[in-house]
């Protein structure tokens, strides 16, 4: 028997999932990051760990890598060309000779398009925007840091919000309801505190910073004019990332657009969201058509194996199965 693989890499887990080439599952295998970017051996701890789990979860079905015709792997840190060249040598050392590596933003399009080519903006811990072409060609937009105007992610939220309080306090910036709560988070009650605080607590990630990006959706719900800005200017920054892909990809007529990532599904504020799709409407168009990811986007790697070896997308009948069957797996 034949078999394929789809691999999400992401910076603190990488989720291997097996099927034979009809699509009917075999297993799935949860490991820690795989990423070279978060271990002490960098390409080669990739290639180190990669194996261990792949010896481990293949071998308790017998297979060998030879018995996978098909192999997609979407890896956090795969963001330059030269990254790109070394992690394509890390899946041919492992025995792997038709298989696809791409940065794991680029999974949600596989996952959440209907023609598996558009682009894609990840805003979860931290962002990028990656885009698919229908030559198959890939380009990614951001994800390396502020100098590429990376403006999204949970990070970037709570920071936002903290700036805005210290601005409150002492740049005679507007008031704003996430002062008290930023305060609670902080613990203190003294507005000469913060600089202490800032650099102990926030700068250290001594505490849950993610409550500060919770309460920029909860205040902006409120109508607090600091937060809705604070959304606002993300959604917008965001969507000139994700147009750029549809432009650099020539896709303007027929433009697919997926967000995915925690900060996008679960936003209790539609302003981000509405931003995105105004910003990327107007810059590119009427023509788009936008789909929040509810769906996991390791989905998007398995999908991506079974393309590669079948020569072609995956009908909608065979990627509705293929998700339910990776979506009921990673709810186990």
């Amino acid at each position: 028997m034949d078999y394929i693989l789809g691999v999400d890499g992401g910076n603190t887990k990488t989720d291997y999932f097996l099927f034979d080439v009809t699509g009917k599952f075999i297993g799935m295998y949860r490991d820690g990051t795989c990423s070279h970017e978060g271990l002490p051996d960098s390409f080669q701890g990739t290639y180190r760990v990669m194996k261990k789990a792949l010896d481990t979860f293949l071998g308790q079905y017998h297979i060998e890598i030879k018995d996978i015709k098909a192999a997609c792997f979407g890896l956090a840190g795969d963001d330059i060309p030269s990254q790109q060249k070394a992690l394509d040598e890390v899946v041919k050392s492992l025995g792997f000779t038709n298989f696809k590596v791409v940065n794991d933003s680029t999974l949600g399009i596989k996952a959440g398009t209907t023609k598996g080519y558009g682009a894609c903006s990840i805003n979860g811990t931290g962002t990028s925007a990656s885009g698919i072409g229908k030559d198959g060609s890939v380009i990614q937009i951001g994800g390396i840091g502020d100098v590429t105007g990376d403006e999204g992610g949970g990070r970037f939220v709570s920071r936002k919000v903290v700036r805005a309080v210290y601005d409150e306090a002492f740049r005679f910036g507007p008031k704003t309801s996430l002062t008290p709560i930023v305060m609670k988070g902080f613990e203190i009650d003294d507005k000469m505190m913060l600089m202490e605080a800032i650099s102990e607590k926030f700068y250290k990630r001594s505490f849950d910073y993610n409550q500060f990006t919770i309460a920029c959706f909860k205040e902006a719900n409120k109508g607090d004019k600091v937060a809705i800005k604070i959304l606002k200017d993300m959604g917008s920054c965001l969507a000139a990332a994700a147009a750029g892909c549809i432009k650099e990809l020539h896709l303007e007529d027929d433009a697919e657009i997926v967000l995915a990532g925690s900060v996008y599904v679960k936003g209790e504020c539609p302003v981000l969201v509405d931003t995105f799709k105004e910003t990327v409407t107007n810059l590119i168009g009427n023509n788009c058509h936008f789909n929040v990811l509810q769906v996991p986007p390791a989905t998007g790697a398995i999908i991506w194996a079974k393309e590669l070896y079948d020569g072609a997308f995956p009908t909608l009948e065979e990627r509705i199965s293929l998700i339910e069957i990776v979506t009921n797996a990673l709810k186990q």
